[in-house]
């Protein structure tokens, strides 16, 4: 294990999770892997497991101030609704879970180095570095959901995610998948401010 694997710890479909998330949470019970397209008119994400099977898929057009999205697995069945709520100064997205399940996200805590985000409605926390994209989900017990690490040095936003707790798969996606939104949302804004200081 060396210093390059402590840092990015993305491993893709068909290897092993990164030995030193095994070394601290063990070894996942299953894998998923998200890539992102980005056109001009939509954003769409798809969720694959270790067989390149999509599993979950997410589309929502842009740009809009809403960012309402719909989550569906393989099957077309939806299993979750997200959308950003208005009139918030931190960019506060809202997820409702087809089980009836609600929880809101906020981009508010982010910070370079170290996270602990608390996940409004659901009592778990995001602990890590988000803005590097390697972070853990721990539920309202201090007990390991998830790993999350993205692949550095790619344009397609991919993830792994290492699931400890596979009965909570579909809401780890929904928090993942909001995250992404956050993160786009957030380079959008620090583009859009560089590009008016530049030509002031």
């Amino acid at each position: 294990m060396g210093l390059f694997d402590k840092i990015a710890r993305y491993t893709g479909p068909g290897e092993e999770a990164n030995a030193f998330n095994a070394e601290e949470f063990g070894t996942p019970a299953k894998s998923l892997f998200t890539s992102t397209t980005i056109m001009q008119l939509f954003h769409h994400i798809d969720v694959k497991d270790e067989n390149d099977n999509i599993v979950y898929q997410s589309e929502s057009k842009f740009p809009s101030i809403h960012d309402k999205t719909d989550i569906t697995d393989a099957s077309g069945r939806r299993i979750a609704h997200m959308e950003r709520k208005l009139f918030s100064l931190h960019d506060r997205h809202t997820v409702s879970m087809e089980d009836g399940t609600e929880f809101e996200l906020s981009n508010e805590l982010f910070h370079v180095v170290r996270d602990v985000i608390n996940i409004e409605g659901l009592g778990w926390q995001i602990r890590g570095n988000v803005l590097g994209v390697n972070f853990q989900l721990y539920d309202g017990a201090d007990n390991i959901i998830a790993v999350i690490s993205q692949k550095i040095l790619t344009v397609l936003d991919q993830f792994r995610i290492d699931l400890y707790r596979p009965e909570y798969e579909e809401t780890v996606v929904a928090i993942l998948i909001t995250l992404q939104h956050i993160l786009r949302d957030r380079e959008n804004s620090e583009t859009a401010t560089s590009a008016s200081i530049s030509s002031d």
